[in-house]
């Protein structure tokens, strides 16, 4: 993976009967260490787009379009993001296959993390297995 990845949050939802994948990302200096998870940096990008899809039900109600596997952080190399990023976003809203995207998400060479929260926990990023 490059030096400088981009970490990114991903929101796979449902508006009005159509799939979307907002997302929200920003440069980190390094990637995070293995065995840990995103840190500051993904929480804070978690919030921001948590309150991006927060803003977006003024349009219409939204549900969650793959479960568990709704809400996503994943580092990714910075020269994906203008070709391989949207064209495996357009994949994901024709198709609405989340495995598929994880798979996608990880063939470019980072990690990807499922976000959790339980009740009365702190915020909870569980990384996902290329073999998913």
């Amino acid at each position: 993976m490059a030096d400088a990845p981009y970490l990114i949050a991903l929101a796979l939802l449902e508006q009005d009967g159509r799939r979307a994948l907002p997302l929200q990302g920003t440069s980190l200096p390094e990637a995070p260490a293995p065995e840990t998870d995103p840190g500051d940096a993904g929480r804070r990008q978690t919030l921001e787009l948590l309150v991006r899809v927060w803003q977006r039900s003024e349009a219409g109600p939204l549900r969650r379009a793959a479960a568990d596997t709704s809400l996503l952080l994943a580092t990714v190399p910075m020269e994906c993001l203008l070709d391989t990023l949207p064209a495996l976003k357009a994949r994901w809203i024709a198709q609405g296959d989340a495995a598929a995207l994880v798979r996608g998400l990880l063939a470019l060479g980072g990690r990807v993390w499922s976000v959790r929260l339980e009740n009365r926990q702190p915020l909870e990023f569980l990384e996902l297995a290329p073999d998913r």
